[in-house]
């Protein structure tokens, strides 16, 4: 009888579920799936579907003519003119390439360090993210284009005339050792204005992922006597490689959107042309498209966590 009581007892204490807590959770579901669905239905519609288009057309040879769109199959056709027989899309792949692999690299290792440097200073820290930022708010708008326009003119009156770096100690020292690395440098360099326009949002990424950083682990640190460089190569460029990987990833997809590239000149001018132009454009787009994605691959096992070896001890 005692143990009756007891049970009973512990029964009335412990507390008995909701029964309209499944409901609650389904109306919170459907909730937030009817907030999302007028972008579910924007990227079906101007996404996916001409995503998909896309596919089909890169087979295909499209042309216009009096009623509309006269599409035949073609095969791999398409594919073998654009790598072998354009004179011109090979070069450009390679271009962009060239491109987009230092100026990641440039790009990442600046933001991150201008954010080490933001998550630092106390005073005006909100105005200087905010000066960091604005560039990003700017690319969007028509000042960008005049900028871009200006910046072109500028480079190619830079190539007519010496180089505005000769002279210059450590350039002249690098290229004493290497004038391929030297040449870079330079360009780098003229192009660094360009650059740190595209290190707003990865700054932004940079300086959250620092905040998150669990500081008794610096605390720590110091009470073992760990120094300021030793904390940065022990504890936070190892706990910010995840948020190095999608600033990376975004950094990628920016610099693949870049409409100055020679690429995508290409794409554009086989759009433009109406015979038989739309079929070579797709095919440009998907070649562009997967070589981009195999860039932020490479990005992907760059900071991929890699898991200690075991040591089976027998």
């Amino acid at each position: 009888m005692a143990e009756k009581a007891v049970k009973k007892a512990v029964k009335e204490k412990t507390p008995r579920r909701s029964r309209r807590a499944p409901s609650y959770e389904k109306r919170q579901n459907r909730l937030g799936y009817g907030f999302m669905l007028p972008w579910i239905i924007g990227f079906l519609v101007f996404t996916l579907i001409p995503f998909g288009a896309t596919i089909v057309l890169s087979f295909c040879n499209v042309s216009t003519n009096v009623t509309g769109y006269d599409i035949t199959f073609a095969g791999g056709s398409n594919y073998y003119t654009a790598f072998f027989r354009n004179t011109e899309f090979v070069p450009a792949l390679g271009a962009f390439i060239a491109m987009v692999v230092p100026y990641t690299f440039v790009i990442i290792i600046v933001s991150f360090f201008m954010a080490y440097l933001l998550n630092k200073i106390e005073a005006g820290k909100g105005l200087m993210r905010t000066i960091y930022f604005l560039p990003v708010i700017i690319m969007s708008g028509p000042v960008m284009s005049q900028i871009l326009d200006q910046a072109d003119e500028a480079v190619q009156m830079a190539q007519g005339m010496n180089s505005g770096y000769e002279g210059v100690f450590i350039l002249e020292m690098i290229r004493s050792y290497s004038p391929r690395l030297a040449g870079f440098m330079g360009n780098i360099f003229d192009q660094l204005t360009m650059i740190l326009w595209f290190t707003g949002i990865p700054i932004v990424l940079f300086v959250s992922g620092l905040q998150r950083i669990n500081g008794s682990l610096y605390e720590a640190a110091k009470i073992d006597m760990a120094n300021e460089w030793q904390i940065l190569w022990k504890i936070t460029i190892p706990m910010i490689k995840p948020t190095a990987l999608v600033a990376t990833i975004f950094t990628i997809a920016q610099l693949g959107t870049y409409d100055t590239s020679a690429i995508y000149e290409l794409i554009k001018t086989a759009t433009a042309n109406t015979n038989g132009g739309f079929g070579f454009a797709a095919t440009y787009s998907w070649i562009y498209c997967i070589i981009v994605l195999i860039i932020i691959g490479l990005g992907c096992l760059i900071f991929k966590e890699r898991q200690p070896r075991r040591r089976d001890i027998w």
